[in-house]
């Protein structure tokens, strides 16, 4: 194909079509290596097309040569961007020229973006001004690094928003230690004397800032600017760190906006917010250190919060090492924190299906167990496990075994896990056989008054060996997520 379309330009036939088709194929490197075999290393006719009368043919032409690895063609691709005049052109050549080495053109690129800036550009031609500014400000920010902000509002007064899980808002709200608390549609609105009381709460799921939270704005990208201003945005991040603006954003929208609307909704807006804080907030797409968060409301509005990643969220420090199974450790710290009154000190507890020790972890933080024992059929969360535990400096026995082989010479005082789901080449049948053998291999480890605290999807499984087994009994039921449908269950033996 590669041969075909390279003849095809050598005879001037369908030139646009065959760089596009080339284009598209050299993404695999066998079709690039293909196309240097039979230019032979000369890419002249490439260049040559370069100067075509038609826009998209130079477009073209250009992005092909920016994939080909060939250092001397940064100049010729710098020289042709300086002359292109068609703006939807320009930013092709800057795409190209960002897959190679380009710091020598640094500071005329930076004079580049400056123009741009300095003047509004015509309505005609706002789309490809934004565009081209954007590729310029990523390639500059390749090489030179923005200074990074210092969050130093640890121990002020702060006005948050708590994300949590919809169903347990009031169990993180026992949490904190203050007086001005309110329920919100995600989680908890929080007037809050001191945020480092706050950040250890291992219970909620995001700290956002609300900006726009008590009365929403219609979704219109310069309307939303006009009131971030107006809330003064920028004071409000230069008051919690140290160091002037600017600050670097990208744009989070939630909301039921089709795909292609919602990008071109994105890109209006963050040119808007640039111009309107005079570029105080400049938008990225790799060195943020700012959201700009926009949540729908059911009558199409919004309402605007700020998430900081200049605050390191350190709760969960020892999760370095994951699985694709493993349990989020906020969700694991909730089932602690909802069964906490279940929980014995120093018991002795097992996790059965332990992935990477996640939910044994949590569990021995909330209340001190030993010993501690982990199970797990997967070998690699075992050692992964082992990694996090370490890093927790807490000792917990792991063993890479089946649950249903484990002997053991004493009982448990307790079972914490996080029950296995169906997936991948798991059946029904395969799944029903897994609870089946729990429910009997519990009853056989736990002591006479031992309990068991599970995370789980099946519903309708947990209820139907409960019935089977007369020896077990449902203490307590927590909904988790409806449309999940998993529960917290808390489960004793009824000697």
């Amino acid at each position: 194909m590669i041969q075909e379309n390279y003849q095809n330009l050598i005879n001037r036939q369908d030139i646009r079509k065959n760089l596009i088709e080339i284009k598209k194929a050299i993404r695999e490197e066998d079709c690039k290596r293909a196309l240097v075999y039979q230019t032979g290393g000369n890419f002249d006719l490439f260049i040559e097309f370069l100067g075509s009368e038609d826009a998209k043919t130079r477009k073209n032409a250009a992005l092909i040569l920016g994939e080909l690895e060939d250092d001397e063609l940064l100049p010729v691709l710098y020289n042709a961007y300086e002359k292109e005049e068609q703006l939807f052109v320009k930013s092709a050549y800057l795409v190209a020229m960002s897959n190679y080495d380009y710091r020598e053109y640094l500071e005329r690129l930076k004079e580049r973006l400056e123009s741009l800036m300095a003047k509004p550009a015509e309505e005609t031609e706002s789309k490809h001004v934004r565009e081209e500014s954007g590729i310029l400000r990523d390639m500059i920010l390749k090489y030179e690094k923005p200074k990074k902000h210092r969050f130093i509002a640890f121990h002020k007064p702060a006005d948050i928003i708590l994300t949590t899980n919809k169903h347990h808002k009031a169990t993180v709200a026992r949490q904190i230690p203050e007086d001005k608390i309110t329920e919100t549609a995600g989680g908890l609105r929080i007037q809050t004397k001191d945020l480092g009381n706050i950040l250890p709460i291992r219970t909620y799921l995001e700290l956002l800032f609300p900006v726009i939270a008590d009365e929403d704005v219609a979704p219109e990208p310069a309307l939303i600017a006009d009131r971030l201003v107006e809330e003064d945005i920028v004071g409000m991040l230069e008051n919690m760190h140290e160091g002037p603006a600017p600050f670097y954003f990208r744009l989070e929208i939630r909301s039921r906006m089709e795909m292609d609307k919602k990008a071109s909704f994105a890109k209006r807006l963050s040119a808007a917010i640039e111009g309107k804080t005079d570029r105080k907030l400049i938008n990225s797409t790799s060195n943020y250190e700012v959201e700009i968060r926009l949540v729908e409301n059911k009558d199409g509005r919004f309402y605007v919060m700020l998430k900081l990643f200049t605050i390191k969220d350190k709760r969960f420090d020892y999760r370095k090492e994951t699985v694709a199974a493993s349990i989020h450790p906020v969700t694991a710290a909730l089932v602690v924190e909802l069964t906490k009154e279940f929980m014995k000190e120093d018991a002795q507890i097992l996790d059965p299906f332990c992935g990477v020790g996640t939910m044994l972890i949590e569990r021995n933080r909330a209340v001190s167990a030993s010993p501690i024992y982990g199970i797990d059929s997967f070998g690699e969360a075992i050692e992964k496990a082992r990694k996090n535990s370490m890093d927790e400096n807490v000792i917990i026995n792991y063993i890479n075994r089946d649950f249903f082989d484990f002997r053991h010479e004493y009982q448990f005082d307790e079972i914490i896990t996080n029950m296995p789901s169906k997936t991948g080449r798991m059946t029904d049948a395969d799944l029903n056989h897994v609870y089946k053998n729990f429910f009997e291999k519990a009853e056989e480890v736990l002591t006479d008054s031992g309990v068991i605290i599970m995370y789980s999807g099946e519903k309708n499984l947990v209820k139907k060996y409960l019935r089977l087994n007369r020896n077990l009994k449902l203490m307590r039921e927590f909904l988790m997520d409806q449309r999940h449908d998993t529960y917290v269950f808390v489960i004793g033996m009824k000697g």
